[in-house]
């Protein structure tokens, strides 16, 4: 029996990833969300399609490491090791400004399943400071310390993955500022530290007004800076840790909530990547970005 930590699984492509996992790999999937009642739900679901004995549900709040100690010291005690850890917690750090959706007709005459038309609902999308460091927070930070937490039971895997879930939003080419692009783009010299400068710089200009000025992405600023930071992670974490294969993955344009269901993908479909970087043969590929199927650049 293999043993797999996926975190913000009680919905969307998480809780695919979760049903996969167990369905396909034949995997105990403890499955995580910072919400209680959303939890225990799910589980319920997910009991109620046949898994009953290959789900469990813990509370963790990725922000919080008392919480990621807890699912810690339940790991060790339950199962002795981890063999697969999905890093799928992630936040969009906007606010939707509700006013200007209703008033374009979101549910009306949107052509939903478009690129275009999503690009179109991110510009009415509110950014605050206070959620461009929530976002970072959770979409950086919340997954380097769940692998900080989790890498010594990985260790004790025969054969171990961390697959952390990704966008393209995060790629370089969306940034045009050349020192953070050169910095996050520099494979061989990249070091946490280094990424992190480029995080707090971002999160000075951003709450200055800088933001555009100085060459961050336009759309969803904190959010592809938080993904960019995150691919930069895993290159860092993969040379760090070669006895554990370590990728990033984008799952491809997904409906779920976060999209307002736009995409061409449904949660099934977008799980099934993450899915299998986690359950690829021992051997396989590390350090890696991939689109959907495909390897990428970063």
């Amino acid at each position: 029996m293999r043993y797999a930590v996926v975190t913000g699984g009680n919905k969307g492509i998480g809780f695919e990833i979760c049903k996969q996992l167990a369905w396909k790999g034949g995997v105990l999937v403890v499955f995580t969300a910072r919400d209680e009642k959303k939890g225990t739900e799910a589980v319920e679901k997910l009991r109620g399609c046949g898994l009953a004995d290959r789900v469990v549900f813990h509370r963790v709040d990725v922000m919080d490491p008392h919480t990621i100690n807890s699912l810690v010291d339940f790991i060790k005690t339950q199962f002795g090791r981890l063999d697969i850890l999905v890093n799928n917690a992630g936040i969009s750090g906007t606010i939707a400004n509700t006013e200007a959706l209703r008033a374009a007709g979101l549910n009306e005459n949107w052509p939903h399943e478009t690129q275009a038309g999503w690009r179109e609902i991110m510009k009415m999308m509110m950014e605050t400071y206070e959620t461009a460091v929530e976002c970072i927070q959770t979409n950086y930070y919340g997954a380097k310390r769940m692998t900080e937490a989790l890498i010594p039971l990985l260790k004790l895997s025969e054969s171990s993955r961390i697959v952390n879930v990704s966008s393209s939003m995060g790629t370089l080419q969306s940034i045009r500022n050349k020192w953070a692009k050169g910095v996050l783009g520099d494979g061989e010299n990249l070091t946490e530290a280094r990424v992190e400068e480029v995080l707090n710089q971002f999160l000075r200009d951003f709450e200055q007004g800088l933001s555009k000025a100085k060459g961050w992405p336009t759309l969803m600023p904190a959010y592809s800076v938080s993904k960019a930071a995150l691919n930069a992670y895993t290159r860092i974490a993969a040379k760090k840790h070669p006895a554990i294969c370590i990728n990033c993955v984008c799952p491809g344009f997904v409906r779920t909530d976060q999209t307002f269901n736009f995409g061409d993908l449904s949660a099934e479909e977008g799980a099934a990547s993450p899915v299998r970087l986690a359950l690829q043969p021992h051997g396989g590929p590390s350090g890696l970005f991939f689109i959907c199927e495909e390897v990428s650049s970063f």
